[in-house]
């Protein structure tokens, strides 16, 4: 019985080491990428969960190739998140689909034959946790990016999407954020878009911090996880400026969307030119004191939207060409950030640039917009000219000019050394503030919507060209990293490394391939078969 000691050691070290496993699974990720490991945001948000998570993925059906990437990486994503939660995978789904929203995807393909197909695919999971029902969407559809490109963009994705859902699910009170007025701001039609696209997330109200006649509360805006200054064309007075400085010191946040001058565009419509001036808010030594400044001039860019301009003499026969407007640059997106990673182009009209100020102050800054390898810059006081259709284009010399900046870190007190302003009803000034995040666009229109017959168009949609652009993801997405507490808008930083195959050389060498994929297994085993049989010879002659 002795001599079999070490083997029944064995066997039972191996019995018990299987039976700690089964309960609590090791896993070890060795890709470069970690594209199968759930970051800590994601695993602390599982936990939470005390009740089942069903998910039904819809994307099913004759599939492409891409599209069975983007399923499978779909399903193993699911199965990660099985580990960390009580999730059940339910295969039928029989509720109508277009009463959710749930849009197909019809793909045309040519085939070998020469012959095209169609397919439609639904690319989305439907998540329900507590009687509760979110839409995960699959697929990211960025213009401007090639197919391989968007099916890779959306599996970086996936780990975001469903967190998102998932925490949605989970909210049990709606935290709010506000649209500040008072300063000539654009009104409910002009941001109805801006509104319905935070309704998900948030509630969202508007009003003014004070109306002058009385005494206000500097902790007003405290109940608000952020607040959006959309657009003022007054300047705010002193007890406001206040106001939203203490309510930063207190960890609030803050989307400034700001023109750095003023202009008329009725004017520029009637008269085919207007003047251009430094239009003051009194935000300047606010944001200085922050980090960044909103220069008084305009961008001009040769990357830009065109506009309809009548070429006609005859005033009784207008005809309308297109013709490039570079006061209406589209902005390039920074990928080093969580809130324009993986975001096509934004559309924008009459944008300032912005300088980060203030050195060493330890307010970690990055760039979300800019401008492309050709812009110039208009300074103020100036004019903006309809007949300024073909710039001379060697006078485009800058290049990437800011035009959108976040902020994040614990910021000095503009009125750290000064009073508390006539009108405000406050307990001290905090000089230093608690850490927290603001977002800086040099302009109004990014967030701003068209309105035609009564109808709000989406942000970013181009009326003339049909085209829309990525404003409003833009936008959300920066709302949703200015109150993201739990670091879940980091996940949308995550690269998955985009390898594909060189399509021209593939079907060039298609023939070779085949052949040595074919015949190199053949031959090895020929090769092993006969040394084998060689040694066995030699060994018993």
């Amino acid at each position: 019985m002795r001599k079999y000691a070490p083997y029944i050691f064995i066997v039972g070290l191996f019995l018990c080491l299987y039976g700690v496993l089964y309960e609590r699974p090791v896993r070890w990720d060795l890709t470069d990428d970690k594209r199968y490991s759930l970051s800590e945001a994601s695993k602390s948000l599982l936990r939470q969960t005390d009740a089942p998570i069903e998910v039904t993925l819809l994307l099913d059906g004759d599939l492409n190739a891409g599209f069975r990437r983007l399923k499978k990486a779909t399903e193993e994503t699911i199965e990660e998140l099985a580990v960390y939660s009580d999730l059940k995978v339910v295969k039928d789904y029989k509720d109508n689909k277009d009463s959710l929203g749930l849009r197909p995807i019809v793909i045309h393909e040519r085939e070998q034959n020469g012959k095209t197909a169609q397919t439609t695919v639904y690319p989305y999971a439907i998540m329900r946790y507590k009687g509760r029902r979110a839409v995960v969407k699959l697929l990211n559809n960025t213009r401007g990016m090639s197919g391989e490109e968007n099916l890779n963009a959306s599996i970086e994705q996936l780990e975001f999407a469903f967190m998102e859902a998932l925490h949605l699910l989970q909210q049990t009170e709606t935290p709010r954020v506000a649209i500040l007025e008072g300063h000539g701001e654009p009104d409910e039609a002009h941001t109805y878009d801006l509104m319905a696209a935070l309704s998900k997330y948030f509630q969202v109200d508007r009003g003014a911090i004070s109306d002058q006649s009385s005494v206000v509360s500097s902790h007003i805006l405290d109940g608000y996880k952020a607040i959006i200054v959309a657009s003022p064309q007054t300047a705010f007075s002193d007890a406001e400026r206040f106001i939203i400085d203490q309510y930063i010191m207190r960890g609030g946040a803050v989307l400034w969307a700001l023109n750095g001058v003023q202009l008329s565009e009725q004017v520029l419509q009637r008269e085919g030119f207007t003047p251009i001036l430094p239009l003051e808010l009194g935000l300047t030594d606010l944001l200085f004191r922050y980090g960044v400044r909103v220069n008084p001039a305009l961008i001009q860019d040769i990357q830009c939207l065109p506009i309809p301009v009548n070429v006609s003499s005859d005033p009784q026969q207008p005809n309308l060409q297109p013709m490039p407007w570079t006061y209406a640059p589209l902005l390039l997106t920074s990928q080093g950030s969580p809130i324009t990673k993986n975001v096509g182009q934004v559309m924008s009209t009459f944008v300032s640039p912005i300088d980060a100020v203030g050195g060493d102050d330890g307010i970690e800054k990055r760039v979300l917009l800019a401008t492309s390898t050709a812009s110039r810059v208009t300074a103020t006081p100036g004019e903006v000219d309809l007949n300024e259709m073909n710039p001379d284009v060697s006078s485009f010399k800058y290049q990437y000019v800011p035009v959108a900046v976040s902020l994040e870190g614990s910021f000095a007190s503009a009125y750290a050394h000064r009073m508390v302003p006539e009108g405000v009803e406050s307990d001290g000034i905090i000089k230093q503030g608690e850490k927290t995040r603001q977002v800086v666009i040099g302009s109004g229109s990014v967030l701003i919507n068209e309105v035609q017959k009564g109808q709000a168009l989406p942000m970013g949609y181009d009326r003339y060209s049909g085209m829309q652009f990525s404003n409003r993801d833009v936008i959300v997405n920066a709302i949703l990293w200015l109150t993201d507490a739990d670091g879940l808008i980091s996940l949308r930083e995550k690269s998955v490394a985009l390898r594909l195959l060189n399509d021209k050389r593939a079907h060039d060498e298609r023939a070779k391939v085949q052949t040595v994929s074919v015949v190199t297994p053949i031959a090895v085993l020929a090769l092993i078969g006969g040394l084998v049989w060689i040694i066995r010879k030699r060994k018993y002659e």
